[in-house]
């Protein structure tokens, strides 16, 4: 992912990839790329046993978005002055372009189809929430057009497939793959690109760098582990949700800064620095939850 990252970021500085450009790769990204992958997420058989640990993934995402929510909207007050992008960044994390094949590798498939349910209200979240947020406007009428965006028709969609077992036939389901297979590289190139205009001792000095840091990777993953502790949910379950709520900053909000022009660099600063700390935070936050259990 990061060979990935510095080949978008030679792009931008080669011109290969402009900022025009970056702004219609993150459209293809929000809305191709991304809604079949929540969409072949769920073409999978259904198991009744791991139905029990799904429904407890879609509860306990559920109580840490919440909590995510809660601490941000307290901790980053309006007169900050880019209070939006910070609040965002804070929020929501990396769930599937890093979740995904680091979950897949510490605990399986197990794992992954539980991170779908966390992954499942991210992109709820996201683009209505998170997208009025960065757009600044939370009228109904913003609400409701949120709610037709290509990535919540594709949870609603991909879930009731999972459900009622319908699955896609062979070839249309391996085209598709290939489509989904571009999100974590495109992903990366996008960020890459942008991150090429990104000065890190600039980004340093920022206040705004550490307070999302401190949220995303350390204080957010923390408590929302406290919190699913309390349900005495499976250990599984838990340690996959903390691990995607401990992700580096989501690069979707770096493509709806570039969508809603809200310091599309600010909201590279972010992804970039705490994609490289989340290398020594997220080793270390899961060694010490699952020395707790």
């Amino acid at each position: 992912m990061f060979i990935i990252m510095v080949i978008g970021g030679a792009c931008g500085l080669g011109g290969l990839i402009t900022k025009e450009g970056t702004k219609q790769l993150s459209k293809v990204e929000l809305h191709i790329v991304n809604p079949l992958l929540i969409f072949m997420s769920y073409q999978t058989e259904l198991n009744k046993k791991l139905l029990k640990g799904l429904a407890w993934s879609f509860g306990l995402a559920v109580l840490s978005f919440a909590a995510a929510i809660v601490l941000a909207t307290l901790l980053i007050p309006k007169k900050r002055p880019d209070f939006e992008i910070e609040r965002f960044a804070s929020i929501y994390s990396n769930c599937g372009f890093i979740g995904i094949p680091l979950i897949n590798g510490i605990y399986g498939q197990e794992g992954v189809l539980y991170l779908t349910a966390y992954i499942t209200l991210f992109n709820l979240l996201v683009w209505t929430h998170g997208y009025m947020l960065m757009k600044g406007k939370r009228d109904l009428s913003a609400f409701l057009n949120a709610l037709k965006n290509p990535s919540v028709i594709a949870v609603i969609v991909g879930l009731t497939c999972y459900l009622t077992g319908l699955r896609l036939p062979s070839v249309p389901a391996a085209s598709l793959d290939y489509i989904t297979g571009m999100n974590t590289p495109l992903a990366m190139l996008i960020a890459g690109a942008i991150a090429s205009q990104t000065n890190f001792l600039k980004a340093m000095q920022n206040s705004g760098i550490y307070i999302v840091c401190g949220m995303k990777l350390l204080l957010v993953p923390a408590a929302c582990y406290g919190l699913m502790r309390l349900t005495h949910a499976p250990e599984l379950v838990v340690m996959t949700l903390t691990i995607a709520s401990a992700c580096p900053v989501a690069t979707t909000g770096t493509m709806f800064a570039v969508l809603f022009d809200k310091k599309p660099e600010r909201c590279s600063e972010f992804f970039a620095v705490t994609t490289v700390l989340s290398g020594f935070t997220l080793p270390i936050l899961t060694a010490v939850c699952t020395k707790l259990y």
